[in-house]
């Protein structure tokens, strides 16, 4: 019996690359069979966007919330609402992504419970910056990411058909129902950076490996740009969803008592760097993230 696919979309503010998006997933071999977009409050013409595709018959159910939820809440509603619909496969796309024709297809040709497309740039090099090893057993390791696809591999073409991952992007994993059904959904407090993470170390815990499908493409349509300022709001955010992943996850006291020497280090050292304003952030990051240290159950609500 075919499965029944959902494709679960975050948006903010970003109507003209949501219309690219939206048309590739129309132009999918494996058409999806529901495409749940979650508009986070846009101030811009998502809503003419949305209402145009829905003329071109892809089977849209669009919720706009009264609030930005942020990626994490965004995919936590949209995710909830497709799995509440039995649909049997979520498939999750950011707002920035163009998946090549037969990329569903491909992920789906594979039948494991976690997949995931890997991504290229606009002129198709490679920049899929999934970990193959996160580390979070090294007390050393200030950074956990230890490796990645890119880093292991120049092109799309010395890559084998498969690749383990360790960590997964929210902008292409093909997830089987069974997962969530396992490990619940992603945490929507985390609001921006490493709710997927999160999802993905839960994933690996509860037994599911994922997999980087070589042959399934997704383009990203525009530049990373991961540099973001530590003074500022988004430097919050990354400084306290990194020190929950440790908190969480760490396989040791010492490594879930990095949080605290990062903190010192920041703090010391933010004359330096980012001043007070960045000692500000690590500060404030540490006593939410002491408050965000237990695991997610495996609730589906």
């Amino acid at each position: 019996m075919t499965e029944s696919i959902a494709v679960v979309v975050v948006t903010f503010n970003r109507a003209d690359l949501l219309s690219e998006m939206l048309a590739a997933l129309g132009e999918q071999t494996r058409r999806p069979d529901a495409v749940y977009v979650v508009d986070n409050a846009s101030e811009d013409h998502t809503k003419d966007v949305l209402r145009a595709a829905r003329e071109t018959g892809l089977p849209l159910h669009i919720t706009h919330s009264p609030d930005n939820l942020g990626g994490a809440g965004g995919f936590h509603l949209g995710m909830r609402t497709a799995y509440e619909a039995g649909h049997d496969r979520i498939w999750l796309m950011d707002d920035d992504v163009l998946p090549a024709q037969e990329c569903l297809k491909t992920l789906v040709d594979q039948q494991e419970p976690f997949v995931t497309a890997v991504r290229e740039d606009r002129h198709g090099t490679l920049i899929e910056k999934a970990a193959t090893h996160f580390d979070l057993r090294n007390p050393l390791a200030i950074k956990p990411k230890r490796r990645s696809v890119e880093g292991e591999y120049t092109s799309r073409e010395e890559m084998p058909e498969r690749v383990a991952l360790h960590n997964v992007a929210f902008e292409g994993p093909l997830i089987h129902r069974d997962v969530i059904g396992a490990i619940g959904l992603p945490d929507p407090s985390y609001f921006i950076f490493y709710d997927d993470a999160d999802f993905a170390i839960r994933a690996r815990l509860a037994g599911f490996t994922i997999w980087a499908i070589r042959d399934a493409v997704l383009r990203r349509q525009l530049d990373f740009n991961q540099q973001h300022d530590l003074a500022g709001w988004k430097g919050y955010y990354m400084y306290r969803n990194l020190f929950v992943v440790h908190f969480r996850y760490g396989e040791n006291a010492l490594v879930r008592a990095k949080p605290y020497l990062i903190a010192l280090v920041v703090t010391l050292l933010s004359p330096l760097r980012g001043g007070r304003k960045e000692a500000g952030n690590v500060l404030r990051a540490l006593r939410s993230a002491r408050s965000m240290r237990q695991v997610p159950g495996a609730s589906v609500d």
